[in-house]
Parts: C-alpha cells; sequence; structure tokens
C-alpha cells in the first residue's frame, strides 16, 4: 500500500465531514438570506451557534452511515459512477434517520427546507469533493508520484490489454517495471533485484490457464517477498480467505490479501499504537526510574541497551531494552567489546542452548546481572521499547522481533511473521512464551496476522501481564 493511497484514503473522512459541516451553514445562510426570507418569510427561532452545534452532532452520524456503504473502503480503483451511487445512498440513508429523529423530536428542527436543502447540497458537495481529490491523484499520477511499481508475468491477449492499457493510462496508478511472457530464472532474478531496490510493488500474473505449477512458483516468489500479488480470474484453482476482486481493461483480477493489517486496518493500529504506548509509558515511568536506578547502581552506565533486529519486511532496527548484562558480555555494537561478547555468546549457544530451530535461549545465562534476572523475569527489560512503537519501528502486538543472524536461518513459511512490525507482545507471549518451539511460535504468529482485530491486540495486551506473573516460559 503506497503511502500516498493511504494519505488520500485518510483525509477522506475530515474532508467528507467539512463537505457535511459546508452543508449545513449553507443551507442554513439560504434560509435566512434577505432574498428568500422575503418570498418565505421566517416563522422560527434557531441561534446559528445552536444549530452549527447540532450540525457537527448529526455529521458525526453521517460519516459512520457513509463508513457502513463503503465509502472509505482501501484497494482496487474505485469507478467513479459506482462512488456516486454510494454517495447518494449514504446521504439519503443519514437524511432518513435525521427525519426519523425530526418525527419524535419537533423542539430538535423545525425548517424543512433547511433540511431537504442539507440533503442536496451534502450530495453535491461530497461528491465534488472526492471528484477533485480524484483529480489531484490522477495529476500526481502523471507527474510519476505514487505509481505502484508492478511486474506483468505471462503472455496472452489478456496481458496485452493490461499492458497497453496501463502504458497509456496513468490514471491507473500503475507503472510498468517488468513484463515477461514466462517465469524463468531470468525473470525472477530481475525480479529479486527490483524487490531489493524497492522498486517493486505489486506482481500481476496473466497465465495461460492449466499452468498451475508456473502460477505458484510466482505466488511463492510474492509471499517470500511480502509483494501484493494479483491473478486473473480465470486461474482460480483453490479457495483462499481475504481475496479482492478488481478489473483492468476488461480482465478480472484477483489479489491475495496476506493479512488484515492494510489500509484502514493499519491505519486503526497505528493510532491505537501511539495512544497505547503514551499512556503505558505514563503508567510505568515509575517502575522504569527504579529499574534504571537498579541498573547504574549495580553496574553503572549504560542503562539502555540497543541491539539490531529485524522488522517489517525484513528492515533492520535497533530495539531498545534495558541492559540486564555486565558490560563486557554485551553484544550490542555501542559497546567496545560487542565483537568477544559476540564470540563467547556463541559458545553459550553451542553449550546451553535449551531451544531448536533459529531462534536460541540461554538457560542460567552467567552473563546477566543480579538486577538484571528480576528485569528479564518480570519483563520490565522490555519496557523502553516503548520508543520503539512511538518511532513506528515497532507494535504493541506482533511477532517477536529476532536478530539477523536468526533470520538468515528462516525456512521460508517463517519469513511469513515479518510481513508486519514486530511486536512488545504477542500470541506466543501469552500461551507459554519460552516453552514453545520455533514452529509453534510461527504458528501462532501466522494467525495473529491472518486474523488481526483491534479486539484481539486488547485481549493480548490484558493476558500479557497475567502471563509475565505466572513467570511460565521464562528464563
Amino acid at each position: 500500500m503506497k503511502k500516498l493511497d493511504l494519505f488520500f484514503a485518510t483525509i477522506l473522512v475530515p474532508i467528507d465531514y467539512l463537505a457535511l459541516l459546508t452543508a449545513g451553514t449553507l443551507a442554513y445562510l439560504i434560509r435566512y438570506a434577505d432574498f428568500f426570507a422575503a418570498h418565505r418569510p421566517v416563522i422560527f427561532t434557531l441561534p446559528f451557534n445552536q444549530y452549527l452545534h447540532i450540525v457537527a452532532l448529526v455529521a458525526i452520524g453521517w460519516i459512520v452511515i457513509f463508513s457502513l456503504a463503503g465509502l472509505y473502503t482501501i484497494g482496487g480503483r474505485k469507478k467513479k459512477l459506482d462512488e456516486l451511487k454510494k454517495i447518494i445512498l449514504a446521504c439519503s440513508t443519514s437524511f432518513a434517520a435525521v427525519l426519523a429523529v425530526v418525527v419524535f423530536s419537533r423542539e430538535l428542527f423545525e425548517s424543512r427546507f433547511i433540511l431537504l436543502t442539507s440533503w442536496i447540497l451534502a450530495i453535491i458537495l461530497v461528491a465534488t469533493s472526492r471528484l477533485i481529490l480524484r483529480l489531484i491523484k490522477n495529476i500526481l499520477h502523471r507527474a510519476g508520484i505514487g505509481l505502484k511499481r508492478v511486474a506483468i508475468i505471462g503472455s496472452n491477449p489478456s496481458s496485452e490489454a493490461v499492458t497497453t492499457t496501463l502504458q497509456k493510462n496513468p490514471k491507473y496508478g500503475l507503472q510498468i517495471v517488468l513484463a515477461s511472457p514466462v517465469f524463468d530464472s531470468k525473470t525472477e532474478h530481475t525480479l529479486s533485484e527490483l524487490a531489493n531496490q524497492n522498486k517493486l510493488d505489486q506482481i500481476i500474473a496473466l497465465i495461460q490457464y492449466g499452468n498451475a505449477e508456473e502460477l505458484h512458483k510466482i505466488m511463492d516468489f510474492a509471499e517470500e517477498r511480502h509483494i501484493p500479488f494479483r491473478y486473473s480470474a480465470d486461474l482460480l484453482t483453490y479457495h483462499g480467505a481475504g481475496l479482492e476482486f478488481d478489473t483492468l481493461a476488461g480482465v478480472p483480477l484477483m489479489e491475495l490479501k496476506r493479512t488484515r493489517l492494510e489500509g484502514w486496518g493499519r491505519i486503526y493500529k497505528r493510532v491505537f499504537d501511539i495512544v497505547g504506548s503514551m499512556l503505558l509509558f505514563i503508567l510505568t515511568t515509575p517502575i522504569m526510574i527504579i529499574a534504571a536506578l537498579a541498573i547504574l547502581i549495580e553496574t553503572g552506565l549504560p542503562i539502555f541497551f540497543r541491539n539490531e533486529r529485524v522488522g517489517e519486511h525484513g528492515r533492520v532496527f535497533d530495539t531498545l531494552k534495558f541492559r540486564t548484562m555486565y558490560q563486557k558480555y554485551c553484544i550490542g555494537k555501542q559497546f567496545p567489546d560487542h565483537e568477544h561478547a559476540l564470540a563467547y555468546e556463541k559458545n553459550l549457544i553451542k553449550e546451553r542452548n535449551e531451544k531448536a530451530g533459529p531462534v536460541y535461549k540461554i538457560k542460567n545465562d552467567p552473563r546477566v546481572t543480579r538486577a538484571g534476572r528480576f528485569l528479564r523475569r518480570t519483563s520490565i527489560d522490555e519496557l523502553p521499547q516503548l520508543f520503539n512503537v512511538l518511532g513506528g519501528k515497532m507494535t504493541l502486538v506482533g511477532p517477536r522481533p529476532h536478530q539477523p543472524r536468526e533470520v538468515e536461518e528462516y525456512e521460508k513459511h517463517h519469513k511469513r511473521v515479518l510481513e508486519i512490525k514486530p511486536g512488545m507482545t504477542g500470541l506466543p507471549q501469552i500461551s507459554g512464551r519460552s516453552d514453545l518451539n520455533f514452529e509453534e511460535e510461527v504458528k501462532l504468529d501466522t494467525y495473529y496476522i491472518e486474523h488481526w482485530s483491534l479486539k484481539l491486540d486488547i485481549v493480548i495486551l490484558i493476558k500479557t501481564p497475567l502471563a509475565v506473573l505466572a513467570q511460565k516460559g521464562t528464563y
């Protein structure tokens, strides 16, 4: 999902709300205008401030109805006529709801003219504002801004139609960076280079019917690289969850949705992370101060430990934690002896590793300080990661962030957990923590990615301190 698409999707709500406020205000001004009042005298009294307060509240209800009508869905190119139909339907439904309230409460409002005019103006202003946004977006696309870079794989009349349409119509917001009739080793190499350079946003497969093997190879490549994948509808050989249908140049296409954390889901989760991390920071500040003092008194500075971890789509970033080891054993690059510390850790892993798979876990780690053992056992050492959440590198709930050397040993299906931002806590953390093997962790994280909801995030956050207090699987 391009940032430009998210931006336009996000501003639709405030712009629609402003359009509704404007419609209500214009209706009031027209009714009270001298030229109109001369023909139809005003026989009721309604101060503008009181009226504007009512309109502001009613407009919120209209926005809710707009959302239920599908006016804020993200993904695919919306046809102008279809969007206009939804606008008319949503405005009419909202108007009917207001009329129903007026019938049961005449004291709320008495001017049928203002109601009727507000309804008509709302349709006009909402439709016009969305048309202007569409025009602005098209202009940006024609200027090469916000284009999704796509690769088209396949050779048939459909692929030729799609390629020609995209080349002649920048309004679709798609730029062809590769067109190949087959998915061979050369094509795969080129796609890999484009993906490594962040120059590939989507793959469209238009393979001849019956060539399922080639299709699945492309799907595996897209899945491993976390690239959105669309294919011709006649190639559907199985049913999956999270399918989104669209047409391009008259060719039916469908996109396999890898997670609900796209579009509005991504926006909701980011807002939840910002608000939640700020609240948690306020609540845990006394605990963090005590933890910092305990580290300072026992082993001095530095208090914090920065360590490289792999985040969303394989991007490397530094996590921030309280230091729980003696300085000479810390492997972070901020420490002068980190190379020797890393070599010592590798020996410990060989001798004391208690976990199979690419991720290691050392029991009775001799490098950990007395304060560090308590901080680890209570997970207080991870509280500074709230700054990672505020910075957008992590999320409150998600898969665990692992080190680059661990990720290098991932199998293909393990890379599914890199689909979203890593989290401070997650399903594995409330389901056994270190007692789970790596495959079980991946299964739980994959389930979370596919079934994400704000309700699930809240449940996991509530259960996390209970799991910490139970101290199951901690060391």
